[in-house]
């Protein structure tokens, strides 16, 4: 105990105690309060490469994969775990520990990138039954296809745009750029939204 609240643990034990408040207030259902933070957070893996770097930075890290607050928990569990491990290395091969800024800064490199590892894995595992519902923004970045009509500027067509949950959704949509032509079956990613119109590219027009 000694050891873990030592000045040069600080940190972790500061990680470790955010990580059972977390678990507490799952345990007593105030994360329901919570939900929609998860519903609006998610990178698709096939968008990465349109979103730059944010989206490989996400992607690297696993954020967007886990609910948010398992992705936190996950995150501060692994963060700590590194740091009094690295601490009780050092103490045993120096007879010392490191300075609590020194150490936190290298757990948390490898926290992040180790963090996005172990998400993969537990994303394909984990159940998906916490919310179907999603913003209507997050199917920015998401494929579809033009499915009733023809769409030109000033003049949207129907397009089916799956979200994360495999759900389909049904939006109206216009090309983004001025003279670009979305024909009907033609595969497209929305750009972007302007009220009730998502614009759209066609996905093998994209210049990237």
């Amino acid at each position: 105990m000694n050891f873990l609240l030592s000045d040069s643990n600080l940190p972790f034990a500061v990680a470790l105690s955010v990580l059972v408040l977390l678990a507490l207030v799952q345990l007593v259902g105030l994360g329901d309060l919570l939900g929609d933070a998860d519903a609006d957070v998610d990178v698709d893996v096939d968008a990465e490469a349109d979103l730059g770097f944010a989206g490989g930075l996400a992607s690297v890290i696993g954020f967007g994969r886990l609910p948010l607050l398992i992705w936190l928990s996950l995150l501060l569990a692994v963060f700590a775990l590194l740091g009094l491990g690295g601490q009780q290395a050092m103490l045993g091969f120096t007879g010392d520990t490191m300075p609590a800024l020194p150490a936190a800064g290298l757990a948390a490199l490898a926290a992040f990138p180790l963090t996005g590892a172990l998400a993969r894995p537990l994303a394909r595992i984990l159940p998906h039954d916490e919310t179907s519902a999603v913003g209507i923004d997050s199917l920015i970045a998401k494929r579809g296809y033009i499915e009733i009509g023809r769409a030109t500027r000033g003049s949207p067509a129907r397009a089916a745009v799956g979200d994360r949950f495999g759900t389909i959704h049904h939006v109206m949509v216009e090309p983004n750029e001025d003279g670009e032509v979305l024909e009907s079956g033609a595969e497209v990613l929305l750009v972007r939204r302007d009220g009730d119109i998502f614009y759209a590219i066609a996905v093998e027009a994209r210049p990237f």
